[in-house]
C-alpha cells in the first residue's frame, strides 16, 4: 500500500548560522514522526507560485512552528509588543498554502506557530504576547528542554482530539509566547492549559483539521503519536 505522502513546511532564515546566505531549516524530528506514523515526508519550499503543484503531490500538510509569529495584520491589528516578530516571506506562503490546503479539505495538522496560523487563516485572532495580556502562572515558555514536559493540558471530551488521543489530560511541552485568543464560528476548542490558554482547535467541518499549541513530534507521550498516527490515517482515506 502507498504511503500518504505528508508536506511539511519549513522554517527560513535570510543570513547568518549555518550560511550567508538565505537557507532553510527543519528539525529532523518533524519527519522522524511523520515517518514512524507510516507517512512520508516531503519538505515545501516558500514558493507561491507552487502551491498548486505542492497540493497536487501531498495527502496530508503539516504547518510547523518556528521562532517568529503571525503577522498581526492578518487578523487586523498592528504589533503591540517589541516581542512580535514577522518572517513576511514564510508567513505569507503558509497563509496562502494553508488557506488553499482548507478549500481542498487536505488534511492537515498545525503545529504551535502552525497551530495559530491556522487559528487565523480560519478566521480566529491572537495574544500578541501572552505576559502583557493574559495572567498566568504557567510556564508557556517553558526552561527546560522541548523533550520534556512544561505543564498539562484538559482535553475536551465529544471531540476529535478526544476520540484520538482517548485521555482526560496530557502532560505536553511549551514553547510559545502567544497563543490563541478568540477562534471563528464554528471552530472548536478541543484543549486549555490550566490557566485557560487554548492549547488545540479543530474544524469538525472538514475531513481532518487540528491545530495543537504543543510540539508532538517530540513524542513525549502516547498522546503525540497517536496524533501523528491520525493525521496519517486521514491522508490514506
Amino acid at each position: 500500500m502507498k504511503k500518504p505522502v505528508i508536506g511539511l513546511t519549513l522554517d527560513w532564515m535570510d543570513e547568518g548560522g549555518y550560511s550567508k546566505y538565505p537557507w532553510y531549516a527543519m528539525r529532523e524530528n518533524y519527519c522522524t514522526a511523520v515517518a514512524q506514523a507510516g507517512g512520508s515526508p516531503i519538505l515545501l519550499p516558500h514558493h507561491e507560485e507552487e502551491i498548486e503543484a505542492y497540493l497536487n503531490v501531498i495527502d496530508g500538510l503539516i504547518i510547523t512552528g518556528g521562532d517568529f509569529d503571525v503577522d498581526p495584520a492578518l487578523y487586523g491589528q498592528v504589533p503591540s509588543h517589541p516581542r512580535v516578530l514577522v518572517k513576511e516571506k514564510r508567513c505569507k506562503f503558509e497563509y496562502l498554502l494553508t488557506k488553499k490546503a482548507l478549500e481542498l479539505d487536505i488534511p492537515l495538522l498545525g503545529i504551535c506557530g502552525g497551530h495559530q496560523l491556522l487559528n487565523v487563516v480560519l478566521g480566529g485572532v491572537l495574544i500578541q504576547h501572552i505576559p502583557a495580556e493574559y495572567e498566568t502562572s504557567v510556564a508557556h515558555e517553558q526552561r527546560n528542554p522541548r523533550h520534556e514536559s512544561g505543564h498539562s493540558i484538559v482535553i475536551h471530551p465529544q471531540t476529535r482530539l478526544a476520540q484520538i488521543v482517548e485521555q482526560s489530560e496530557a502532560l505536553v511541552n511549551s514553547a510559545h509566547h502567544q497563543a490563541i485568543k478568540s477562534v471563528a464560528d464554528g471552530v472548536i476548542v478541543n484543549a486549555i492549559a490550566s490557566d485557560g490558554i487554548i492549547e488545540g482547535i479543530e474544524d469538525p467541518r472538514r475531513h481532518f483539521c487540528m491545530g495543537v499549541q504543543w510540539h508532538p513530534e517530540f513524542h513525549i507521550s502516547e498522546v503525540d503519536r497517536r496524533i501523528f498516527r491520525a493525521l496519517i490515517t486521514a491522508s490514506a482515506a
